[in-house]
């Protein structure tokens, strides 16, 4: 079983003065998850832990982060305006994008933000449309088929994200002809592991590769970013990842392979945005309806508008009926009102008995939850909601309404 980081008597005050669905987000649990985070890599001088915006786009959960001593890692030209207009600093933006706008590379030159590029022909390009900075990191495919012990974890070959090894030594050569005077090296080889080994496996390879560019190119990497990657136990059959362990593992790596080659001056890079926010969200939805067919439904007032990962992916998130916790077990799909047979948070799920107007709590979504709303059968983004660390609750977005639906199209056949 999972359990909820809020009460029924805290949520239903909550309720009263929020209508569902909203996301709600745990302070107390994202300061700490930040803290433990900074704690496992203290050992490395230049560490820091540049958050995915894309997992969790809000200025307070930002603006939480950046008071623990976080970055940011933009994907975009609008996550890049969100972080500076947030305060983030130059050195505390990094912008990882592909198949990137003229438009976004200049403004990312602007604010000064560490630039990763995704190809080598970006090269060329950033030169052309934005000019090169003093600073620039390159993005690793290694190919092939991305195994630990005897686990397949993922398929980087079939991956859009990075340059090859060839591309990229190729890459460096270019840069430092052309008066480039900093270098990074990123990499993402996995999705959501549950396991810590992943990290150190990943650093291994790195930190291999580097003391190559070293040897080959006489390039010392200033920074090496492990990316994100480390995930959550969306399921109560899997284990949290300990990372202390990861951090320590990656450590181990590090006086293997870089101390000895001389690069012991390598600040080591994170963008845990899974890791860091998941476990600390829930999607909140009430009850709106029981139907009997062929299966049993609880229909519910959230949607696939605002939790989109099990309609995307059949992914799984676990769920707890709050209202009645100790109900007779039954086998339902917990559904919402999209004209859509895949708006299910939950198929031929075991839970305890759904009663017209309780209260359901939808867990892990804390990113890649609201961040990948949309707005399909007209239905509306929810409210977010912070459950601070002193007992209260605190909106840090408001719901949508009609007229932020409808604003995009007055003037266009259609009047105010």
């Amino acid at each position: 079983m999972k359990t909820p980081f809020i009460s029924k008597e805290q949520l239903d005050k909550i309720t009263v003065q929020f209508p569902t669905p909203f996301h709600l987000y745990d302070e107390k649990g994202i300061r700490e998850t930040a803290r433990a985070v900074n704690k496992a890599f203290a050992w490395n001088q230049g560490f820091k832990e540049f958050f995915a915006v894309k997992a969790t786009p809000n200025p307070t959960i930002l603006k939480i982060l950046q008071e623990e001593g976080c970055g940011v890692d933009c994907a975009t030209d609008v996550e890049l305006l969100l972080s500076h207009k947030v305060g983030f600093d130059s050195s505390s933006i990094s912008f990882t994008s592909n198949d990137t706008r003229p438009s976004e590379f200049v403004y990312a030159r602007e604010i000064g933000a560490t630039i990763n590029l995704d190809a080598y022909e970006h090269i060329a390009f950033l030169e052309e449309v934005a000019g090169l900075p003093e600073t620039v990191s390159l993005r690793y495919n290694p190919g092939g088929v991305f195994t630990l012990g005897t686990a397949i974890m993922d398929n980087p070959e079939e991956s859009k994200f990075g340059m090859t090894k060839e591309q990229l030594f190729q890459g460096y050569k270019d840069l430092k002809a052309k008066g480039v005077r900093s270098f990074g090296l990123h990499a993402f080889l996995a999705s959501n592991t549950v396991t810590n080994d992943y990290y150190p496996t990943l650093a291994a390879q790195l930190f291999n590769l580097a003391v190559e560019i070293k040897q080959e190119l006489g390039i010392s990497l200033d920074f090496i970013n492990l990316s994100g990657g480390v995930g959550v136990d969306y399921t109560p059959a899997d284990q949290q990842n300990d990372i202390a362990l990861i951090g320590k593992g990656v450590h181990r790596v590090f006086d293997e392979i870089l101390v000895p080659n001389g690069l012991g001056h390598i600040s080591i890079y994170t963008e845990l945005g899974r890791f860091m926010l998941a476990s600390h969200g829930h999607l909140v939805t009430k009850v709106l309806h029981l139907k009997d067919t062929y299966r049993r439904y609880v229909g519910v007032d959230a949607s696939a508008v605002n939790l989109f990962r099990p309609a995307m992916y059949d992914a799984y998130h676990h769920i707890t009926n709050i209202s009645n916790p100790d109900g007779k077990l039954q086998i339902v799909d917990v559904v919402g009102s999209l004209c859509e047979n895949n708006d299910k948070f939950a198929k031929q799920r075991e839970l305890p008995e759904a009663r017209v107007g309780d209260t359901l709590i939808i867990h892990d979504t804390g990113a890649h939850g609201f961040s990948m709303d949309y707005n399909y059968n007209g239905r509306l983004r929810s409210a977010e909601i912070l459950f601070q660390e002193d007992g209260t609750a605190q909106m840090i977005r408001r719901a949508e309404t009609p007229e932020d639906y409808f604003a995009t199209l007055y003037g266009f056949n259609f009047d105010e």
